[in-house]
């Protein structure tokens, strides 16, 4: 039977608990009309599996194969035209379901069901096969590997509506900051904007982060350890245009307060998460200053269209940061976690879980 990783229940309160991994098994694939299998080639972490991991994600449950980026090879589909022109193709899963193309934000009533280790969505892509809706599938841009390619859905999706959807500064010359650099969002956030042609400038309390978003392409950054670090990264910005036009944040905290001072008025804040800490004051100078915060997360089926088609035309690729091989390779799987864990990774962490050399064979 097909092979898949999910978690194991153990006692523990959220937030104490950390679940370990367990390797279960998995229906024959056995695709209906418009469904297709695809042979997983590699899948990569999220944020949201560590959380899970400490049953501190909505709808966490155990038996649900774990991640929710995943590329592949169609091996087999479902009797109508839809499906059957994917049969041997590369692919890359859409991360979720229940949002089509609404600028605004899922249309289900059920609301947005990302893959992976949840009640909310039966699929995810730690494991051999997944079987599902061939309306789900873009092809693989052909200039990625496997693990690059696993390396793109969900934060590519992420960074893609944060950046080109909800900031609308992603133009020539406009001046972006992108806090907490070397996060998988936040490099994608580096690679659209810049690919878009704006001044992107990072911010991370880890010197050689700084170094290497410098290498993707930053104008400049700035360690936010440094006491006044909002003054010294100002000093950075073009004699032109010495003001920011946007944030792009997943950290939350006092940004609000800091970000007010370096945006131009009516200069926008999107938030796509708060990991220091769930509540995020606004504050009343940037009620003066006309600042705009715009949550964001995910991202519609259209938008995660627009982002395949943008990486490939442009031909960015994915930043990783580490990979293992192998299901069953607890120890090396286990150690991505820690990697997360301790925010030692520039880029994805990835799970090869099949050469495609051996899957070209099927």
């Amino acid at each position: 039977m097909p092979k898949a990783v999910a978690i194991r229940k153990i006692d523990g309160k959220p937030g104490k608990v950390y679940y370990p991994l367990d390797l279960i098994d998995l229906p024959e694939p056995s695709p209906k009309d418009n469904e297709v299998v695809v042979k997983i080639t590699a899948a990569a972490l999220n944020h949201r599996d560590h959380f899970l991991r400490q049953h501190l994600y909505p709808g966490t449950t155990f038996g649900v194969p774990l991640l929710a980026d995943g590329t592949g090879v169609v091996v087999a589909t479902g009797s109508s035209s839809a499906a059957q022109k994917w049969k041997g193709k590369k692919v890359v899963l859409n991360p979720g379901s229940g949002w089509e193309d609404d600028a605004d934000g899922p249309e289900s009533p059920k609301g947005y069901a990302i893959l992976g280790g949840t009640k909310m969505n039966p699929l995810g892509t730690l494991g051999e096969f997944v079987t599902i809706d061939a309306g789900e599938l873009e092809e693989t841009p052909r200039h990625l590997s496997s693990c690059e390619a696993a390396a793109l859905p969900l934060t590519g999706l992420t960074a893609w509506r944060a950046v080109m959807t909800k900031s609308g500064q992603a133009k020539p010359g406009r001046n972006i900051l992108i806090t907490g650099i070397g996060g998988g969002v936040a490099l994608m956030a580096l690679l659209f904007a810049t690919a878009a042609g704006a001044n992107v400038f990072v911010s991370s309390g880890s010197e050689e982060k700084l170094e290497k978003a410098k290498a993707l392409g930053a104008m400049g950054g700035i360690n936010y350890k440094e006491e006044g670090w909002d003054k010294k990264l100002m000093v950075q910005m073009p004699a032109e245009r010495k003001f920011l036009d946007a944030i792009i944040d997943g950290a939350g905290g006092d940004i609000v307060n800091m970000g007010m001072r370096m945006l131009k008025p009516g200069g926008v804040i999107v938030s796509y998460g708060m990991t220091i800490s769930p509540k995020m004051p606004f504050v009343m100078g940037a009620v003066l200053k006309n600042i705009e915060l715009r949550g964001s997360t995910m991202g519609s089926r259209k938008e995660f269209a627009d982002m395949v088609r943008f990486v490939e035309s442009k031909r960015l690729r994915p930043v990783v940061s580490r990979t293992v091989s192998g299901l069953d390779n607890f120890d090396g799987i286990n150690s991505l976690f820690e990697d997360m864990k301790n925010g030692a990774q520039f880029g994805k962490l990835v799970v090869e879980v099949a050469k495609e050399s051996e899957v070209s064979k099927l």
